[in-house]
């Protein structure tokens, strides 16, 4: 069975961010908001990252692909995460990373980090 592109791109990108000394805590978060690709440690800050793969630039590529909408479904979805896995544990610094690749290639990885500006 082969692996959907999206997929592919969550790999690289799990990979990648791992290389660079972040810890991936989870993958996948689901919950009734939405769901976050990736939950890493970076130090002692927890990192919310959302894996953006467009197999091209139409349409502005990956990073165009994230709205005010989409940024608002996944900041609900980390404070869901952070109920879930962080209750009567003392509070943590969070940022929202995007990776984005337009072609599925670990060289092509572009890391937005805090690209929503809410830490």
């Amino acid at each position: 069975m082969s692996t959907s592109p999206g997929a592919a791109a969550e790999n690289i990108a799990a990979a990648w961010l791992q290389r660079r000394g972040l810890r991936l805590l989870t993958r996948n978060f689901r919950c009734k908001a939405g769901e976050i690709d990736l939950v890493l440690e970076d130090g002692d800050q927890l990192v919310f990252a959302e894996v953006r793969y467009r197999s091209g630039k139409a349409f502005g590529g990956a990073a165009a692909s994230i709205d005010a909408k989409k940024r608002q479904r996944i900041i609900t979805t980390a404070r869901y995460y952070l109920m879930e896995n962080l209750r009567g544990k003392p509070e943590r610094a969070c940022r929202f990373d995007v990776i984005v690749l337009d072609r599925l290639d670990p060289a092509a990885v572009e890391w937005l980090r805090d690209a929503f500006g809410e830490t």
